[in-house]
């Protein structure tokens, strides 16, 4: 299993049925017993597009119907309690879901004030800094 990966996962409590996830847990840290995952539903919601991405069926994606990935449902899950995958999601789909993911988790607010820390005014900024902060606000504006 590695990042991007769509597997199919069993939880317990109002998810408790078998359902697609998608790994969001980085490949550079060593593999624990526990993987980080949002799960997936089929369940479509349009009014809540920064706690949603959409991800279409497709032999890709290993899903049968359109689906959400849920960016506000997180959860650490066994890896032995993870079905093989069954899909993947593109690069493009999953920095939109990293973005996705900063936000609702705060990551980016952090990130904004550790390069203001660090590099006081955006003159002094390098290069990347800048164009990922400009990145990562253009995401509010997206839709």
């Amino acid at each position: 299993m590695k990042r991007g990966d769509i597997v199919t996962v069993v939880v317990q409590g109002n998810y408790g049925k078998p359902r697609p996830a998608l790994i969001i847990e980085s490949d550079l840290l060593p593999a624990a017993d526990s993987v980080l995952v949002c799960l997936i539903t089929s369940t479509l919601h349009e009014d809540t597009p920064f706690r949603r991405h959409p991800v279409d069926a497709s032999p890709s994606t290993g899903l049968r119907v359109p689906s959400h990935v849920m960016i506000d449902k997180i959860i650490s899950i066994r890896r032995q309690k993870c079905g093989l995958p069954i899909g993947a999601l593109d690069s493009g789909s999953m920095l939109a879901v990293s973005r996705k993911l900063a936000l609702v988790t705060g990551m980016r607010i952090e990130f904004v004030i550790l390069l203001r820390q660090r590099y006081g005014s955006p003159c002094r900024r390098p290069r990347w800094a800048l164009k990922t902060c400009v990145r990562i606000r253009s995401l509010g504006r997206s839709r």
